[in-house]
């Protein structure tokens, strides 16, 4: 039996939740009925990440399968702010479990709008600040550099009363000391790992791109071992609570990020090959922490 966390204030009622762009809960439903919500997979849900104006995304290819894992270069495609509060809101907040909403902006001034709206809106339970993605140029130079998201995280911090969780970019020389500048400057909780930069070389053998944008994100299993040498390196440095991910596809994965220091867990790439996934993880931690009860 999963027992009930608290996580910046939130009650959750276990550990897992999903990695923010990894698992369409509108498209889930729409696909999958009602069941999807009945058996919801996670404790809280993240949203994709928003911002300020829509963006169509990169151009394709997007994908390239890697060994033990997956090149994306999705470029962050989504409806802008307004249309996520028109479309996306009302049917995120049916959701029988607290809403994560994901914000990402090129400007100092572009996070604060976000964070000033989303706080406004009673149906967002936390706020996450995506610094870390490597398909924006401007994300991951934020997000690599402690002085700069210090910077960033203390002119937003009186925006919004409600949790707010920094998602740490791996791509950067000393993960910690960004991690600790989050916290310095008011950060509730961290998030790591993202994906880690990558190139998909063209199947043809020319040596040109095989990805549109250029160059992409590595996730999945292949990426597990940095993500939990990450997690141990930020929690030995930060009190506030760190929800770790990369690679987690079973209980025993989760837990090996918990035993790193992780308070909660996401499940990312595992959910595109199973969108019951995260309760599939849910179940083997439960498994593994409660042996007799499993039997």
């Amino acid at each position: 039996m999963s027992e009930a966390v608290r996580f910046c204030g939130l009650e959750l009622d276990h550990r897992v939740i999903n990695a923010s762009g990894t698992f369409d809960a509108i498209a889930a439903q729409r696909v999958f009925g009602d069941e999807i919500v009945l058996r919801f997979p996670f404790a809280a849900f993240v949203s994709k990440t928003i911002t300020l104006e829509p963006r169509a995304g990169n151009p394709p290819p997007r994908l390239y399968e890697a060994p033990a894992g997956m090149i994306n270069s999705i470029g962050l495609p989504n409806r802008g702010l307004l249309g996520y509060l028109e479309h996306d809101l009302p049917q995120l907040a049916a959701l029988p479990v607290p809403l994560v909403t994901n914000v990402m902006g090129s400007t100092a001034d572009e996070v604060a709008r976000l964070v000033e709206a989303i706080d406004a809106r009673a149906e967002v339970a936390a706020i996450e600040l995506n610094v870390s993605c490597p398909n924006v140029e401007t994300g991951l130079d934020l997000g690599a550099d402690p002085r700069l998201l210090g910077r960033l995280v203390d002119e937003v911090r009186p925006l919004t009363g409600k949790p707010l969780i920094v998602k740490l970019t791996p791509n950067t020389a000393d993960v910690a000391a960004v991690a600790q500048a989050a916290e310095a400057a008011g950060a509730d909780a961290v998030s790591l790992i993202n994906t880690l930069r990558a190139f998909a070389a063209h199947p043809d053998g020319s040596g040109r791109a095989w990805l549109g944008a250029g160059t992409g994100g590595l996730s999945g299993p292949a990426v597990r071992a940095v993500a939990l040498a990450q997690i141990a390196a930020v929690s030995a440095r930060v009190e506030i609570p760190v929800v770790g991910m990369g690679g987690i596809a079973s209980g025993r994965h989760a837990r090996q990020a918990i035993d790193a220091g992780a308070t909660l867990v996401a499940v990312g790439t595992e959910s595109f090959r199973d969108p019951l996934a995260g309760e599939r993880v849910r179940l083997g931690l439960d498994a593994l922490e409660h042996p007799r009860a499993a039997r």
